[in-house]
């Protein structure tokens, strides 16, 4: 084996065996994944108490509207605001003021409570009071039927965006989730090449500290020991970034097949209890992320990843490389601290750039 072949096998074996590295490349996908899951399953979590809301109605015609769900229990309320507020969370958890018709003004209505407000409830009361006024508006154009015939002219039209090949096949695209894979790949890049090329420059400075690298220089090129470091730091980077992607699919995919299921029904319950059509909810709420899922399955990760994995290689090979010829030529902290410093600062441009560049092809 060349020297170069042995530099590379002792800088890999040594980072890849301490805990750190292990820590890391098995943690952060969890880390990642109840970032991103842990919020919708608390708001998927519907507890057993039932919330009290009280509504004061001044014009009489808004507050028989409201009906009790599995959550909320809506009451007609008989006191001011000011004895509404001294309750307790449990005797009074929200209360509804509607001053003045809602079609004069919509901003007659307002909805207080001692917490934040929960989005199911908001999403409630804003689509039962925009129903009724709606159906008042309507009622003011004094045509027959005017509402059968609106409900029944709404279409669900969505244009189907096409990508044509360079084999004529055609497959279905969507420019909002490619910015985002974009922007989110790019950030990626740097931050392993960020990260990977701080390695070299941390071995770099502990070797020059201890004066272990004048002893290596004595018996290998310094070319050699330079190339090693750098490849098999690189080796490193690729292993861990590998293994993040297989960790990350996995519980992505379990998460979504855990949670897949629960937003959507969640949406169609609560349209199904306004006797909306499914298609007003959605607009109201996020988009199911079954729905991203799909739209997912439309991206060609397999020429994405070959290109992050070249990107990787070639930003890693030139940053780490002056990472190290900067540490090597800064013989004073002081000086190091302000490259190191200037450095990440310039470094930090590039994700800008390149969202500008996928932006304005």
């Amino acid at each position: 084996m060349s020297k170069i072949g042995l530099i590379i096998k002792r800088e890999y074996l040594r980072r890849v065996s301490k805990k750190s590295f292990i820590l890391l490349t098995f943690l952060t996908p969890f880390l990642f994944a109840a970032l991103a899951f842990v919020p919708l399953w608390l708001s998927s979590i519907k507890g057993d108490e039932v919330h009290t809301v009280a509504i004061l109605d001044a014009t009489g015609k808004y507050a028989p509207l409201f009906e009790d769900t599995e959550s909320y229990r809506f009451i007609n309320g008989d006191k001011d605001m000011d004895k509404y507020r001294q309750m307790s969370e449990k005797e009074i958890f929200a209360f509804l003021n509607i001053s003045d018709d809602l079609q004069k003004n919509p901003k007659n209505a307002t909805l207080y409570s001692k917490k934040q407000i929960p989005a199911d409830l908001s999403r409630l009361v804003n689509m039962t009071l925009k129903k009724q006024i709606e159906s008042d508006k309507l009622a003011t154009f004094n045509i027959p039927n005017l509402q059968e015939i609106i409900k029944e002219s709404k279409v669900d039209f969505n244009i189907q965006t096409i990508k044509w090949g360079d084999d004529g096949s055609e497959k279905q695209s969507s420019s909002v989730v490619a910015s985002i894979t974009g922007v989110i790949f790019t950030m990626l890049i740097y931050m392993f090449i960020l990260i990977y090329g701080g390695m070299v420059m941390q071995g770099v400075m502990e070797e020059k500290t201890n004066r272990i690298i004048e002893i290596m220089i004595s018996s290998v090129k310094p070319f050699d020991l330079m190339m090693g470091k750098i490849i098999g730091i690189g080796f490193v980077g690729l292993t861990q970034v590998f293994l993040w992607a297989v960790m990350t699919f996995i519980l992505i995919t379990g998460g979504t097949f855990f949670l897949g299921g629960g937003m959507e029904s969640e949406i169609l319950q609560s349209s199904m209890a306004l006797n909306t059509t499914p298609n007003m909810t959605v607009i109201a709420a996020q988009q199911p992320a079954n729905e991203w899922i799909e739209m997912l399955h439309t991206i060609n990760f397999t020429e994405i990843g070959i290109l992050f994995i070249a990107y990787f290689i070639g930003g890693y090979l030139l940053y780490s490389s002056l990472f190290a010829v900067y540490r090597i030529s800064c013989r004073r902290p002081r000086r190091h601290a302000t490259i190191h410093a200037t450095s990440h600062a310039s470094f930090g441009f590039r994700p800008l750039c390149g969202y500008l560049c996928m932006e304005n092809p």
